[in-house]
């Protein structure tokens, strides 16, 4: 085989091998099918590019005395077990320069020592540098020229080398500067999944070899992982009830969402770890000094964690913004992207550094951002108003440079802010196309029978679907051109309720169906609104506070107001907003993580999900309306569990005789209750059917996705195309000039 090689970037193919050369392993690659595109050969990268930082013609010359050194000694400059191993002697530790034969000239010598300095600064600045020192060997006197190789010791056999050597490095120049004007073309290529109800959940490996994604395929939503070099892809086990999947550096490992905790599992085998709890997973990110940073509520900054487990330590602060969420790190691990929504002048993503507590804002935007490297500066890319757009980053300015180009139209995105996009650090980009979010809002009956669809299929984020006590009209919130407004649905009509350019979100009906209760966050938190369901008349602010706030329920009496408030300290807590009088909301439950509180249609009991037991399931408390001196307190004792293998969203039957809740394989369960004058007796839940709901059995943060009319039917926020869209990978990916 002929084979032209670049020092920095080679394309290599080997059989399989018991005992593979690991100096020659690729660490950043592009793999797809049988071929790749290696960037990288392990024992023969630069400190910087090993740490995926800018390069440039020094990194080919470090490259060079790595290959020199080789040459003279018969030994890799950099060795190890493992890549990890040998990238971290390439950025901390210096060759055996004992290896050396006895008598190398001097002028090589220097030659190898100034070629191989971890600081490009005080690397040789260019090739033909090398050049000079090797000819100043050539001239050197026989007695300090001559070097001993095996069998070898004359002059002559010293020249020949050296000559040789030269000529390869002239040779090279031309071959570096071919390789560089000509690059591998830009290709896309389509990955098909398994159904899905979650599109936004997958992530490529950092040496974009895997992808992991959410999936139900096998009527469980769970992590899936795919090689790709393979054309199939195999469930995780444990990972039940999964979102947002992130890696770790070296690729072996996994952090993701489920069940109110932050996991990691290591692909090599064992059971999943639980590193922290989480109130509402927002995304994570993996450093190589093994920091996980992640937010700890919808309303919270920046926590850090190891990667082994322990105390979370708060990274950034609130300032202006309501939370940060979807954090990335960079290349160098200490500074990070992350999205921070809230008010237009404040939303948007941002710049962060473990090592300050200042952040500056990059660029408003609808979705968080990703770091794309590419050259001496590297690429951000978020998604707005639908479509994928990248531009130049500079991370010494902190600033984007030059204009923003488009990379695809439409993706999904959701109204968490998170685009369906994934960048590995080998340069591959992934989305997934905005049809996969189509939803479709449908009445069933009990036993799942399909009734019919309610308005046309829909690609606008709906969310939340609340349906007026006399059944005719249905609120959701719905987000259009990157703005998440109140929308009414009356038979086939959609029309726009609110029209605030801030976040307007979780509609509920007064039980008269006369006002409309929902949260905005206008002010920057998300507070709670009211407004006459016909349109015409003034929104009323109901409650203000720093926390964010979600509309849950509304009495029968229309008396009270059931909402849940993130707390920093005590994650969702459940409170009472008296609809009369003073106003003033008293807190009903807080203890765990509660929340979707929902009164019983005589008032006396309510029903909400809480992670008591470690997991999401439903329970009952006993509601006392408040004395006159005050709330009355929550009997520790009134607790009933509903759920027995977890559940979300509970909802009355009208009649108070059941409660339905989904399940956390998105099936519709339904328990019946049993009441008495001071106590309940639920009964053991039974399944009714499957069903195709939004998040399937995971609150991911979009609210709930059904509700249930006086007469019975079930109207549910169903995910249309069993067959999701596939994600879409991009290779050698293109920008156009600017």
């Amino acid at each position: 085989k002929v084979k032209v090689l670049d020092f920095g970037l080679a394309k290599a193919y080997e059989p399989a091998s018991a005992h593979p050369d690991l100096s020659n392993s690729p660490t950043l690659s592009m793999a797809m099918t049988n071929a790749g595109v290696i960037l990288g050969t392990a024992a023969y990268m630069s400190p910087e590019q090993a740490k995926g930082r800018p390069v440039d013609r020094r990194t080919d010359i470090f490259a060079f005395g790595a290959v020199l050194y080789e040459m003279l000694t018969g030994r890799p400059a950099f060795e190890g077990d493992d890549l990890t191993e040998i990238l971290g002697r390439v950025v901390t530790a210096d060759p055996d320069w004992n290896r050396l034969p006895e008598k190398t000239p001097r002028a090589i010598q220097r030659l190898l020592r100034r070629a191989l300095k971890k600081d490009p600064r005080q690397r040789l600045g260019d090739i033909r540098d090398a050049r000079l020192e090797i000819e100043d060997a050539l001239n050197e006197p026989a007695a300090t020229a001559t070097v001993t190789l095996p069998a070898r010791g004359s002059r002559p056999a010293w020249t020949a080398f050296a000559a040789a050597l030269l000529v390869a490095v002239v040779l090279t120049i031309p071959a570096l500067r071919y390789l560089r004007q000509t690059p591998p073309p830009e290709t896309r290529v389509e990955i098909v999944t398994p159904a899905t109800s979650d599109p936004i959940s997958f992530a490529l490996s950092p040496d974009g070899r895997q992808i992991v994604f959410v999936a139900s395929g096998d009527g469980a939503s769970r992590l899936w992982l795919r090689s790709l070099a393979t054309t199939g892809a195999q469930p995780l086990a444990g990972t039940e009830g999964a979102v947002y999947p992130f890696w770790s550096p070296d690729s072996r490992s996994v952090g993701f969402f489920a069940g109110g905790s932050l996991k990691r599992l290591d692909i090599g085998g064992g059971a999943p770890q639980t590193l922290a709890t989480v109130n509402v997973p927002r995304g994570g990110t993996w450093n190589a000094d093994g920091v996980i940073l992640f937010p700890l509520a919808p309303t919270s900054p920046l926590f850090r964690v190891p990667a082994t487990g322990g105390e979370a330590v708060a990274v950034t602060k609130l300032d202006r913004q309501t939370s940060h969420r979807f954090p990335s790190f960079l290349p160098d691990g200490r500074q990070f992207l992350f999205y921070a929504p809230g008010a237009t002048e404040t939303a948007g993503i941002y710049l962060g550094s473990l090592d300050s507590a200042e952040t500056r804002r990059l660029t408003a935007a609808d979705t968080a951002g990703f770091y794309l490297p590419s050259g001496i500066a590297g690429w951000l890319l978020w998604v707005r108003a639908g479509t994928l757009v990248a531009q130049r980053l500079d991370l010494e300015g902190k600033a984007l440079t030059g204009d923003p180009v488009t990379l695809a139209d439409p993706v999904a995105f959701d109204a968490g802010s998170a685009g369906a996009v994934s960048v590995s650090a080998a340069g591959l980009v992934a989305y997934r196309a905005g049809e996969s979010n189509r939803r479709q809002l449908a009445w069933f009956d009990r036993s799942g029978k399909a009734l019919g669809a309610l308005g046309a299929p829909d690609e606008n984020g709906l969310n939340s679907p609340s349906v007026s006590p006399d059944g005719r009209r249905v609120a959701v919130n719905r987000t259009v051109q990157g703005n998440t407004d109140i929308w009414l649905l009356d038979g086939t009509r959609m029309s726009r309720f609110t029209f605030d350019a801030a976040t307007d979100r979780w509609p509920i009906w007064s039980p008269d169906g006369s006002r409309i209760a929902f949260g905005s966050n206008r002010k920057g938190h998300r507070d709670l609104y009211q407004k006459p369901s016909g349109g015409a008349g003034a929104e009323e602010l109901l409650v203000e506070s720093p926390q964010d706030k979600t509309t849950s329920d509304w009495s029968a009496d229309g008396r009270f107001m059931l909402y849940h408030s993130a707390d920093p300290q005590t994650a969702r807590d459940i409170w009472v907003l008296p609809m009369e009088n003073d106003r003033k909301p008293w807190v009903f439950l807080k203890s765990f993580d509660e929340r979707f509180g929902q009164f019983s249609p005589d008032g006396r009991w309510v029903a909400y999900t809480s992670n008591e037991s470690g997991r999401n399931e439903i329970y009952i408390r006993p509601f006392a309306a408040p004395a006159a001196t005050g709330p009355a307190a929550n009997p520790a004792a009134g607790q009933w569990q509903v759920s027995t293998a977890g559940g979300i969203f509970p909802t009355w039957r009208s009649d108070g005789r059941e409660l339905y809740y989904i399940g956390p394989n998105g099936e519709m369960m339904a328990a019946p209750i049993a009441a008495t004058a001071t106590t309940l007796e639920p009964v053991a839940p039974v399944a009714l059917f499957p069903t195709r709901i939004f998040g399937g059995g995971v609150d991911n943060g979009q609210g709930w996705q059904y509700d249930l009319t006086p007469d019975g039917r079930l109207l549910i926020n169903t995910v249309l195309d069993d067959d999701s869209s596939p994600i879409t990978l991009i290779q050698n990916w293109k920008p156009p000039a600017q």
